[in-house]
């Protein structure tokens, strides 16, 4: 029995090679068809022993790999034979150097690359996980291919999965969802990341990907039906112009129609867009755009298109090289259809990403929108200080992110993502110009820094020698790249502060006949009740610690008796608004915030990981339990941020004594001489209130006030509401609570 089942697989193993250079999108010479034999040879000597957990020979995985490298990617010999020894140097007792003897450097260097990825644990905590992706990606400065054929070892593992253990697929699939999906999708693989999501989807939630497969199957008739008739009407109006193309119907992939009834909150039968069509005209490279808004003008004859939704890919490709022109227009029986106009190289370039664009470049030096993300993705990684878990949840952002297209001064034009703000692209032009930024114009007009961009907008940066960052900048800008260089300039300030901060300390402690050592650093940190000897240093450099308290630090460390009851003393009015001054990190976290407004909400403390205040979180919102709270690198973080990304909320813990609270106040009254001023002057008297806005009218004898100002709780805002009331002619005062 078991010798037949040998034979049956030395005859698979046959007919699999034969396949796999048949289906090599690259023509491939006599010389690359030796060394992808010699690969294919190595592999199955190499892996002999070895069986998948289906009892299959494990040579099929590499061989899996490689005829996606092949077909699907379209890399070339290079990358075919590489694919197919990418497990030898882990599983085997061949060497990266053996590989090196019996091919070549290249081939080595790959496989050396792929073997990194493969030797960091596999189960690990998110951190350790996110720190893994940091390495794989670090891989990028060798040669992007290494990506590549990684991302084709991950889409053959998902589609040979189904003998795995439940929580290993789980495990997996949540990872394909949270990094190698959007890899794909930034490297304009749209084919595997399609099939990444819909597998991803598959193992993390199968009843909900069996119920809408199940759909898709029961509706099949009635949309090729639907399908013919918008392609029938196209087809005679086409034919008549002498354009050469095909129609294809394109149905849309299970994970997003998931994902829009998620978000639209809608059932499989509202989904309405859940197929397109596309037209693939061929056409040289001078008539490409002509043809396409030719084709655009004769569908929209037929149909009324919506113009919001008009994408023009082919004027301003995305920076994955996507080009195609899409329309949606309103079909029979009053449904939206969407149509993706693309010629042959086009859609060539949209099946097969990185390959394509070099098949088409021929030795054309400009770098192509790729190229520029890859070199961008490299710096990001080599100049990363933020932790491993933020750059992937940056890095992430930076894959899936929608593109504007926005105009320098010059008319030059740059693609940044959706969201970005005005001093992003000052960073994004240069990172000196922004540090160094002052303001920005768009369209000529003011704008703060936090403007957010829209495609089409001409924007000018103003900049200035003086001009530092400041801590609120990193709330101004959503780029990775914009976002680590803040940090690290803030970073050298606090550093630069602080070693100011310590000579000034030595000095001020020389003077109090106390000499400055680690042990009086640690009981000034304690006595400050600090968190750190930076906090320390960076305090005493900002003056936030006067000579006042360094006086009775000194008295108290001369006396020990009376250090006793200083201490307690001092713990019974440690809360004391006069004590000093923290602008920076403070031990008091009391309160937990949530979002960009810093709402407060009900919450519960996940049991999974038990935050305490002060751990870094993140609210995740549940269907029965409210909102739960988990650690960052709470196990549970990685899949509940791969699979319900749109129910995570930003949290954090913060100092409430220190928390301000803005509060819009309405005044009525009689108009009199010299209102205003005495309002004001009533306001800004009181402690801890800043007045942020004020605009009051005055109308036949009757005052009108609406002033917004920050406080820091309601004491403090009582105490003023009654100070106004006493003004003369104030009739009422209220709280607006919109």
């Amino acid at each position: 029995m078991h010798e037949i089942d040998l034979e049956e697989e030395k005859k698979a193993l046959a007919r699999e090679y034969k396949e796999l250079l048949r289906i090599s999108y690259q023509t491939l010479t006599e010389d690359d068809k030796k060394l992808i034999r010699k690969a294919f040879d190595v592999a199955v000597d190499a892996h002999k022993d070895q069986r998948r957990k289906s009892g299959e020979a494990y040579i099929f995985h590499p061989i899996g790999v490689a005829k996606i490298v092949a077909s699907e990617i379209g890399l070339g010999a290079t990358g075919i034979a590489a694919a197919l020894l990418h497990d030898v140097v882990e599983d085997t007792p061949i060497s990266v150097e053996d590989i090196e003897r019996l091919f070549n450097p290249k081939i080595a260097q790959l496989v050396g690359g792929l073997t990194k990825i493969a030797q960091v644990k596999k189960d690990m905590n998110i951190s350790m996980q996110a720190e893994n992706f940091r390495k794989m990606l670090l891989t990028l400065n060798d040669d992007v291919r290494v990506i590549l054929i990684k991302i084709a070892d991950r889409l053959h593992n998902m589609q040979t999965m189904d003998s795995m253990p439940q929580y290993k697929q789980e495990k997996i699939a949540s990872e394909t969802l949270y990094i190698y999906a959007p890899l794909a999708h930034r490297l304009g693989l749209y084919n595997i990341k399609t099939q990444l999501e819909d597998l991803g989807l598959k193992y993390t939630e199968p009843t909900i990907y069996n119920d809408i497969v199940s759909k898709i199957k029961e509706t099949k008739e009635e949309q090729d039906a639907y399908i013919k008739m918008v392609s029938d009407v196209l087809r005679k109006s086409l034919d008549e112009e002498g354009i050469e193309y095909i129609i294809k119907g394109r149905p849309k992939s299970i994970y997003s129609i998931r994902r829009k009834m998620m978000v639209q909150r809608v059932t499989f039968d509202e989904v309405y867009d859940k197929f397109a069509l596309r037209i693939i005209y061929k056409s040289n490279t001078h008539d490409e755009k002509f043809l396409a808004w030719k084709i655009y003008s004769v569908v929209t004859d037929h149909y009324r298109p919506s113009p919001s939704r008009l994408r023009d890919w082919i004027s301003s490709p995305k920076s994955t090289g996507y080009e195609a022109l899409h329309i949606t227009v309103m079909g029979p029986k009053g449904r939206w259809v969407e149509i993706q106009v693309r010629s042959e190289r086009m859609d060539e370039i949209a099946e097969k990403g990185y390959a394509a664009h070099y098949k088409y470049k021929q030795g054309a030096t400009e770098e192509s929108g790729l190229e520029k993300w890859l070199n961008l993705l490299k710096e990001a990684l080599e100049n990363s200080e933020s932790n491993a878990v933020d750059f992937v949840e940056d890095f992430k952002m930076n894959l899936y992110a929608k593109e504007i297209f926005v105009f320098t001064p010059k008319g030059e034009i740059k693609s940044l993502p959706k969201g970005a703000t005005s001093l992003d692209f000052a960073f994004s032009i240069h990172s000196e110009i922004g540090i160094k930024t002052r303001g920005t114009r768009v369209n000529g007009r003011l704008v703060p820094l936090n403007h957010e961009l829209k495609s089409g907008d001409q924007v000018e940066v103003i900049t200035s020698p003086h001009q530092k960052p400041t801590i609120n900048w990193l709330d101004y800008v959503t780029t990775s790249r914009a976002k680590n260089k803040i940090r690290s300039v803030l970073n050298e300030n606090t550093k630069k502060i602080a070693e100011e901060g310590k000579e000034l300390l030595t000095r001020k402690l020389k003077h109090l006949k106390i000499t400055l050592n680690e042990s009086v650093v640690n009981e000034l940190v304690n006595y400050f009740k600090l968190k750190t000897s930076l906090d320390l240093f960076y305090r005493v450099g900002i003056g936030a610690i006067e000579n006042q308290q360094l006086k009775d630090y000194a008295a108290q460390k001369s006396n020990t008796l009376i250090n006793f009851f200083k201490n307690k003393i001092k713990r019974s009015h440690s809360n004391n608004p006069e004590e000093i001054n923290r602008p920076e990190l403070t031990s008091n976290y009391d309160l937990l915030v949530f979002g960009k407004e810093q709402d407060r909400l009900d919450y519960k403390l996940a049991s999974c990981c038990n935050p305490i205040p002060g751990d870094e979180v993140f609210g995740f919102v549940t269907i029965n339990e409210g909102i739960k709270v988990h650690k960052k690198d709470c196990p549970n973080a990685i899949s509940l941020q791969s699979n319900y990304a749109y129910r995570i909320m930003q949290a954090r813990w913060i100092d409430s004594t220190k928390q301000e609270f803005k509060v819009m106040l309405n005044i009525t009254g009689m108009d009199t001489l010299g209102l205003t001023n005495e309002l004001t002057k009533v306001i800004s008297n009181q402690m801890h209130v800043n007045i942020q806005s004020i605009s009051l009218s005055g109308e036949a004898g009757i005052f009108n006030g609406q002033v917004t100002v920050i406080v820091q709780n309601n004491q403090i805002l009582k105490r003023m509401i009654e100070n106004i009331k006493k003004i003369d002619g104030i009739e009422k005062v209220s709280r607006v609570y919109s």
